[in-house]
């Protein structure tokens, strides 16, 4: 065989597959259609974040620092240049990740690649066309937008998230249809930096799954960004006029018009399975088109794994990576399997909101009795001086155990603050251990701590 493995795909399952498969001195073959990052890296989570970092700079300048004596004369952002920022930190990303596979011995082509053979893999470059074999193969193709029957993106008028974070000029006015997180953290970074957004959700609440109380604080800090939020709302149609398009919506039993510069459809995504050749070398995939794997990643095809997106949900990069540590372990000989017990999931609105292990919902389906411990950021002395005291830290233990059964925030730096969370759960902590743990002061971890201690009733910092 040319190699003891090829990853296809190059995002943050399949390019973190090679480095560690080069780390274990595996001959491995990295082969990404477009550039190594993925979209993640490309068109998701990084240029996304950077575009949220900056709108929420702009709104901090605006209304948070005259609150410190701090005024600022004629503020504008030029949005042109925060693309451009943007980009440079991709590129300069993008470039790392090619140092990594070059230091850990990963050889990189840049191509599409698909299965002609159990172990064979043909790659069409720029330069032709390159057949080769390898022991182990790994899928790691990600996913893609799903359009909507009627409003097909034209890149222009009709966008989905990758032209969203390339728009150049601020618009006047965007209209999201899908209030999912991509929708919502979009929207909320538009409507910071002067958009008029109307969001249509079809269900009826935003980020549908997400815990209520957590989403009622989002949507009081939509309302105050004069964003309009139309839930249990259809999108029927588009007018296209001369100069105006409009939107028309089904919502409260009446149709009505909302005038768009942009429409951003963000309604999910599915898997890029279907362009591998599967079938002739016999992976299966679910009625989804998620290929089938098992708690290794092994596909129907023993020597053939899948990683990440294209192998089902959820659609976290971080999983996915993790997903790709594993592989590689498996394929060198090693003893590994994934683990979902603690896998965070984060919305970056704002505030933004962090989850992991089983939210209230979940415990009850499974018939598991819990107490539940909140503390809110309104108590808490470094929230006030961020002035970011919207929203609770959420922790729900098992009845007599305390066992730390999940943990749910929104409110600020929860991206962050639920790493501690996580390793609890990772753990199977008890809520003695957050509450006994000593946190520094004044911080915003403290309310984890807090937040703990009042599943039993010993908070210090709120009545209960």
């Amino acid at each position: 065989m040319d190699y003891r493995a090829v990853v296809i795909g190059g995002g943050p399952g399949g390019y973190v597959a090679a480095i560690r498969l080069g780390q274990l001195k595996q001959k491995t073959l990295l082969v990404e259609r477009n550039q190594v990052g993925g979209v993640c890296l490309q068109q998701g989570c990084i240029p996304s974040k950077a575009l949220i970092q900056a709108a929420k700079t702009y709104s901090t300048i605006l209304h948070q620092a005259p609150q410190y004596g701090i005024h600022a004369a004629d503020v504008t952002i030029r949005w042109a240049e925060t693309i451009r920022w943007k980009r440079q930190i991709v590129e300069r990303l993008t470039r790392g990740i090619h140092q990594l596979l070059k230091g850990n011995g990963v050889e990189y082509v840049q191509g599409e690649a698909t299965l002609v053979g159990p172990h064979e893999v043909r790659i069409r470059t720029a330069e032709g066309v390159r057949d080769v074999t390898a022991e182990t193969i790994v899928l790691a193709t990600g996913s893609e937008p799903v359009g909507l029957p009627g409003f097909e993106f034209d890149g222009e008028r009709i966008i989905r998230s990758t032209e969203a974070l390339e728009l150049e000029t601020i618009p006047e006015r965007l209209v999201v249809i899908g209030g999912g997180y991509i929708g919502l953290e979009l929207g909320m970074a538009y409507a910071m930096v002067g958009s008029r957004v109307t969001v249509v959700e079809i269900m009826d609440q935003l980020l549908p799954g997400t815990s209520p109380d957590l989403v009622k604080v989002v949507e009081r800090r939509l309302r105050r960004l004069n964003v309009q939020a139309l839930t249990s709302a259809r999108a029927k149609d588009i007018e296209r006029g001369n100069d105006t398009w409009s939107l028309v919506v089904e919502y409260g039993g009446q149709t009505q018009k909302v005038p768009f510069d942009k429409l951003l459809v963000t309604v999910g995504r599915k898997p890029l399975s279907h362009l591998l050749g599967l079938d002739a070398v016999g992976v299966q995939r679910d009625e989804r088109g998620y290929i089938r794997v098992d708690e290794r990643r092994r596909t129907t095809v023993p020597h053939i794994f899948a990683i990440g997106d294209v192998a089902g949900t959820p659609l976290l990069a971080h999983k996915a990576s993790h997903e790709g540590e594993v592989v590689a372990e498996v394929i060198a000989g090693r003893p590994a399997a994934v683990d979902y017990k603690a896998v965070p999931a984060v919305i970056f609105t704002d505030p933004e909101i962090a989850t992991v292990g089983l939210t209230e919902a979940q415990a009850r389906a499974q018939g598991i009795p819990y107490r539940v411990g909140r503390f809110p950021f309104a108590a808490l002395g470094r929230a006030q001086i961020l002035q970011e005291t919207e929203g609770f830290v959420k922790v729900i233990a098992e009845e007599g155990t305390g066992l730390v059964l999940g943990v749910e925030i929104v409110g600020p730096e929860a991206s962050t603050l639920i790493a501690e969370a996580a390793l609890a759960v990772e753990m199977g902590a008890h809520v003695e251990d957050l509450a006994l743990t000593v946190h520094a002061h004044p911080t915003l971890p403290e309310a984890l701590m807090e937040a703990a201690k009042a599943v039993f009733g010993q908070a210090i910092h709120v009545l209960q």
